[in-house]
């Protein structure tokens, strides 16, 4: 014999019990939800060793240079410094005013570029270096940095070695050129944004 009023009490006690649980789900979505950090879930992890960001204050004349934590730096307060050329040896200054704007800095240790990092620079850049191209922060320099080995990638807050390559071809071009792509334009404004988000 069936009790009516048992089962429609079980059923009672298993809409309940789920309707709680689904309000406990969601209320602990929310609460976590506003827990998490800015920024966190708009991360892009692209190639390359990341380091912090040290920001891009200006250095007043006569203040000293930090210590970065990296060499060459990839982000930290820096002189204001133009580039007004590409294959040419940059200090940290220009360096770090490039890599503010959103540049990306190819350095070589030669006296010229290996075969094929020009065309590879020119090919995703907005055009053949310019200085006006390069405050723009759309522009791949290249420059040399003398008793390296092979080329050393720059970004904001981004660097990647790549040892050992003396021709820049469509065959080992594949790291290089997503480098490229992933950073260029994505300066220290950028990166505050996304902090800031």
């Amino acid at each position: 014999m069936i009790h009516w009023g048992t089962a429609l009490e079980r059923v009672a006690i298993v809409v309940v019990s789920f309707a709680i649980a689904a309000g406990i789900v969601v209320l602990l979505s929310g609460f976590f939800s506003s827990r998490d950090p800015g920024g966190v879930s708009g991360v892009f992890a692209g190639p390359g060793s990341a380091f912090r960001d040290l920001g891009d204050a200006p250095l007043r004349p006569g203040e000293p240079k930090p210590v970065y934590d990296s060499n060459p730096p990839t982000s930290g307060p820096h002189a204001p410094t133009p580039i007004h050329s590409d294959e040419s040896v940059l200090d940290d200054n220009q360096i770090l005013t490039a890599l503010s704007a959103g540049d990306v800095i190819l350095l070589y240790g030669g006296s010229s570029p290996p075969p094929g990092l020009a065309e590879l620079a020119r090919s995703i850049s907005s055009g053949p270096f310019s200085p006006a191209l390069a405050q723009t922060g759309q522009a791949v320099i290249l420059a040399r940095l003398p008793g390296i080995d092979g080329i050393l990638a720059l970004a904001w807050t981004r660097m990647l070695p790549i040892t050992g390559i003396v021709r820049v071809t469509v065959g080992n071009d594949g790291v290089l050129k997503q480098f490229i792509e992933s950073w260029l334009g994505r300066g220290a404004s950028v990166a505050a944004a996304r902090r800031n988000n």
